[in-house]
């Protein structure tokens, strides 16, 4: 385990392992999409969120399931492979967010997510998200605002690749 893992005692003299409020706090706040909106709305989902522990070889969700949460993966990793969808496969290790839509609006998993080793996730639920958005407007705004750029970001790029291919002789 790492260093944000306390040793704590239970009532029986029992070691276990536990996180504080501030380490799940200071853990969002390594996740570029979630650092942008502050400790403060953070600290709803740090509360809100609940972690879960895969076995090795375990889905975390299929491909084409509602998406009703995001997942950030906290320790392991995760393939994510589409069988009926033509996504590259990939693998999300600690620190990235999957499923970031489903925070949003409702979704199909584009990929399935199994877990390459044991592992450990943080799900943040689709209703606590929009729940702590709406307490927390700033934070909503620079989401928008980062999303936008995104957006237009990649828009640019599929116009680029557009222009390419119109340029290139067919292949026929």
């Amino acid at each position: 385990m790492d260093a944000r893992h306390k040793a704590r005692h239970d009532a029986a003299g029992e070691d276990f392992l536990r996180m504080t409020i501030e380490d799940d706090i200071a853990f969002l706040e390594g996740i570029p999409s979630l650092r942008l909106l502050g400790r403060d709305a953070l600290r709803i989902l740090a509360i809100g969120a609940e972690s879960r522990y895969i076995h090795e070889g375990i889905s975390l969700f299929g491909e084409g399931e509602d998406a009703d949460c995001a997942y950030v993966v906290q320790e392991g990793s995760f393939d994510l492979v589409a069988e009926k969808n033509a996504i590259a496969a990939s693998v999300a290790g600690p620190g990235t967010l999957i499923g970031e839509t489903a925070l949003f609006t409702e979704a199909k998993r584009l990929t399935g997510a199994v877990a390459r080793e044991s592992s450990t996730v943080v799900r943040i639920p689709r209703q606590l998200f929009l729940k702590m958005l709406e307490g927390y407007p700033d934070a909503a705004r620079r989401m928008r605002d980062a999303i936008a750029g995104r957006v237009s970001r990649t828009a640019a790029e599929l116009s680029r690749v557009r222009s390419t291919l119109m340029r290139e002789p067919s292949r026929r």
